[in-house]
């Protein structure tokens, strides 16, 4: 089970991230401010902090700065802000991804797990995807069609998981270019769309029927 440590000076919105994470099975600790989050790092282990910018006496950046002194922790910012100036501190700071707020609750997860496994973080045991006749081996990286190896480059596979993983729900192409590329992605989110069109021609190459990755006019793509 992974352990989240939530730092944020407003106790509902403390309350409120953490209840979607423990609808997850997440363990989830809290602090007001960074300070007791600094000490609660020096005292026990997390895999993730998710972290307010906005904090009286230490803000988040500041934060970052002592938590970087320690570990390697990867960090979700919360902002009000989202604009370019606001990633480029991020990135230079030490976060790993950062969420804009307001945010709904399916974003969160979805950042959430996409960092979890990005950083090699995750213990959630879904090791293997079944999905329409499909296995997809997330540790051995290997797609399969009725026993059959699908033959994809790093990107696509990463796309296929994570479709797969999230299916019934819209991904947008922003989601996309965040957990398959992380922060650092500095690149136009429409890059998406040509990683989309190869795939379907390789799904469509091995048998799977392509159309099973849906196309969300205006927003980005789903499995059904």
């Amino acid at each position: 089970m992974n352990k989240i440590l939530i730092v944020d000076d407003e106790a509902q919105m403390r309350k409120l991230v953490k209840l979607y994470l423990l609808q997850e099975g997440y363990h989830v600790e809290e602090a007001e401010d960074g300070q007791e989050a600094i000490d609660m790092l020096r005292k026990d282990d997390y895999d993730l902090m998710i972290l307010d910018v906005m904090m009286p006496m230490m803000d988040g950046w500041e934060t970052i700065q002592h938590v970087r002194k320690m570990s390697d922790l990867p960090i979700i910012m919360l902002t009000a802000k989202g604009a370019v100036q606001d990633k480029v501190t991020g990135l230079s700071t030490g976060a790993d991804d950062y969420l804009v707020k307001p945010f709904d609750e399916a974003e969160l997860l979805v950042r959430v797990k996409a960092l979890l496994r990005r950083t090699g973080h995750s213990n959630s045991g879904e090791n293997i995807l079944k999905y329409q006749g499909m296995v997809i081996d997330l540790i051995a990286r290997e797609a399969m069609y009725e026993g059959l190896s699908i033959i994809l480059t790093q990107t696509e596979f990463d796309i296929l998981a994570a479709l797969i993983e999230h299916r019934g729900k819209v991904l947008s192409r922003e989601q996309l270019v965040d957990m398959i590329w992380g922060i650092e992605f500095m690149g136009e989110d429409r890059t998406v769309d040509s990683h989309i069109k190869n795939l379907r021609e390789k799904l469509q190459k091995a048998g799977v029927d392509k159309s099973i990755v849906k196309t969300v006019w205006g927003i980005g793509y789903k499995m059904e």
